[in-house]
């Protein structure tokens, strides 16, 4: 895939993109976590790259939404689907859902969102969902007791931009190689020239070692899971709380036992052999002071308690030989001495927890020429160091490289794990969404299908079927909501009285059309919608247009009436931007047009008699019916009436009136009408 063919992708967003690993089929797979990976790019920028190679994919190139207002339902639609998910993830794979023309696209949509329909949303999986959130990269580690090396300079840049946590250094010959085995705990000598070297220290020529990153440099691996633990865990408890454990594409139970040997750090945990050995390196110095204190303690009674006698002449023999506090110890208490330093060579080993072999090392560190207080040998506990220091990194090294041997299998399956949590929240979204709105999945017809208007005369004009619709955008609760139903093929003008609901059939129909080329479910007990190529929806004028505005409005219906074919057009009380009377020509002249143009279309107007009159062919009336006024409320029946002109609500009052008080000024009125 040309990453700069995806709508919206330029020439830096395409150079982030291939910093990931498979650029194209992460971006093909419309994994937003993912794509958020690459450098810049954030999840709102990472959901348009995704939706972007949809459209790709789906040869989609159109854009359905044509107006504000159809937009702003869009928006009001993912808004309504957004409140219902847990995790940030979810909320902005939502966008990469949007209302197309492509009929493999809203297929595609379609077959998701009926499985996700089927998906149980269970509180205590958004419970869990609570924690969840995709992976990080975590920063590059650098390894200290580690080196590459190598005598060729290609080799060397390629392994500094492959193992960055490694300090790579240059070598000839075995003498370099011997040097750096000395400032190392561990070299790898990247050229097969030097097989067969055999030089002091751990050293090993691997010609491989670039492209085994788990066993050259486990501590990346390591941390990766140490960084993302607790996203790990939470989404093992979403797949175990979801009761789709069996369907993981890992096993949890060898998860969660590898990452308990994991310390938080990246460093290994739980190992026995490996703490002795990092205490005993961290406690040395203050072992080795306090066991020099154990010692003169013992010493200093072992003085206490015994009588020192010199002889005049040996006591000026001594000082005449320069002798010391020193050579009395060894000549009067030289067994009390070497209790003394047993005792300090004891407790170094007791407190280190030495093994036999490392307290050889360490009875060296106490010994030699009697002293009070007594002294240690600095370079053997140095030496004992050394060797403490080196036992734990080799100790260290292999469990690092068996636990990254372990966690390497499972680095692309916990990525799936992830991503199956983090989708099953946008499922549950679409299920909530239609549970609680009552959805159903909506047939979508191509253009040229059969109209849908039952028993209609519109053959090949397509349009909508909406049975049982209810809004959820109306300010009242959705139980509260009265079902509405309403089919339109053609060009269809919408009567009714005011505060009927004509706005809101507008706004439910656009909604249900939105939806349904989303490939969603809809708020209606069943739909059918021709599959459009646009959506125009004119909101309300606020007011009289001016002559420049109503000059621009005009021009705007110009261009939309010019190939009209395959859209969808509502418009709400047009009449109101300019005279009653002028209004009546300008929306019969333009509902012509797109009845030329087989368009569907429905104006909502006061004007209907009026436009009817006015036009030159047999428009469609459809009538919201108020059935009368209740204790000076309007009982309206919701479901527009086919076919028929409804009673404005002037006309109901003087009706009411005509009714309750008589004579002869109010039944003249009604006559008026």
């Amino acid at each position: 895939m040309e990453l700069e063919a995806i709508p919206g992708v330029g020439t830096k967003t395409a150079a982030a993109l291939r910093e990931l690993d498979d650029p194209a089929a992460t971006v093909e797979s419309g994994d937003v976590a993912a794509i958020a990976r690459a450098p810049g790019v954030n999840e709102a920028r990472a959901a348009r790259i995704a939706r972007g190679a949809i459209r790709r994919r789906h040869d989609d190139e159109g854009r359905v939404l044509a107006t504000d207002r159809a937009r702003e339902l869009y928006r009001e639609a993912i808004d309504l689907l957004r409140e219902r998910t847990v995790t940030d993830y979810a909320a902005k794979r939502l966008e990469t859902f949007y209302p197309s023309a492509s009929a493999s696209r809203i297929a595609e949509a379609q077959s998701f969102a009926a499985a996700a329909t089927e998906r149980d949303p269970d509180p205590a999986v958004r419970e869990a969902l609570a924690d969840c959130a995709p992976l990080s990269d975590p920063p590059t580690v650098r390894v200290r007791d580690r080196c590459l090396a190598t005598a060729d300079a290609e080799t060397l840049a390629r392994a500094e931009a492959a193992v960055p946590e490694l300090s790579v250094e240059t070598v000839e010959d075995a003498r370099d190689v011997s040097e750096l085995g000395r400032s190392y705990a561990s070299v790898i000598v990247l050229d097969e020239s030097f097989a067969g070297l055999d030089v002091e220290g751990d050293v090993a020529v691997r010609p491989d070692a670039l492209e085994t990153p788990a066993e050259t440099v486990p501590e990346r691996l390591l941390t990766f899971f140490a960084e993302n633990r607790d996203r790990l865990e939470a989404a093992a408890a979403v797949h175990e709380t979801a009761g789709i454990a069996a369907d993981a594409p890992v096993d949890l139970d060898r998860l969660r036992d590898a990452l308990s040997r994991l310390d938080d750090d990246g460093t290994i945990a739980g190992d026995a052999e490996l703490d002795r050995l990092t205490a005993a390196v961290d406690d040395l110095d203050a072992a080795v002071s306090t066991a020099a204190s154990v010692a003169d303690d013992r010493l200093r009674e072992a003085i206490r308690e015994r009588d020192v006698t010199i002889e005049g002449t040996d006591f000026l023999s001594l000082v005449e030989q320069g002798a010391r506090v020193d050579s009395l110890l060894d000549r009067e208490l030289a067994d009390e001495y070497d209790e003394a330093v047993d005792a300090a060579r004891d407790h170094l080993a007791d407190a280190l927890r030495l093994k036999p072999e490392e307290a050889e090392l360490a009875e060296r560190v106490f010994g030699g020429d009697p002293s009070f207080p007594v002294d240690h040998d600095e370079s053997a506990v140095s030496r004992l160091r050394t060797e403490l220091s080196a036992a734990r990194d080799r100790r260290a090294a292999r469990l690092k490289a068996d636990l990254a041997s372990d966690l390497g299998d499972l680095r692309e399956p916990v990525e799936t794990l992830v991503r199956d949590a983090l989708e099953l929240d946008v499922e549950l979204a679409i299920s909530r969404f239609a549970r609680d709105f009552d959805c159903t999945l909506p047939e979508v017809v191509d253009p040229e299908a059969e109209s849908p208007e039952a028993g209609g005369d519109g053959e090949g004009t397509g349009g909508f079927r909406i049975e049982g619709g209810r809004s959820p955008l109306l300010d009242v609760d959705f139980a509260d909501v009265e079902p509405v139903d309403y089919t339109v093929s053609g060009a269809t003008l919408l009567s009714g009285v005011n505060s009927g609901g004509k706005t809101s059939t507008l706004d439910l129909v656009a909604l249900v059309v939105v939806l349904a080329q989303m490939g969603l479910p809809v708020p209606a007990e069943s739909a059918t919608v021709e599959r459009f190529e646009e959506i125009h929806y004119y909101a309300k004028s606020q007011g009289t247009l001016d002559a420049g505005a109503f000059e621009a409005t005009l021009r705007d219906f110009g261009d939309l009436v010019d190939g009209a074919d395959g859209r969808l057009v509502l418009v709400d009380e047009l009449e109101s931007i300019t005279e009653p009377g002028a209004s009546a020509k300008i929306i019969a002249g333009i509902l012509e047009a797109l009845d030329d143009q087989h368009a569907t279309a429905v104006f909502v107007s006061h004007l209907a008699r009026e436009i009817r009159d006015a036009a030159d062919f047999e428009i469609a009336v459809d009538g919201i019916e108020a059935a009368g006024l209740v204790d000076g409320e309007l009982w309206v029946n919701r479901s527009p009436k086919k076919g028929h002109l409804a009673r404005s609500t002037p006309e109901l009052i003087v009706e009411k009136l005509a009714d309750d008080r008589g004579g002869e000024f109010y039944g003249d009125l009604l006559e008026k009408f």
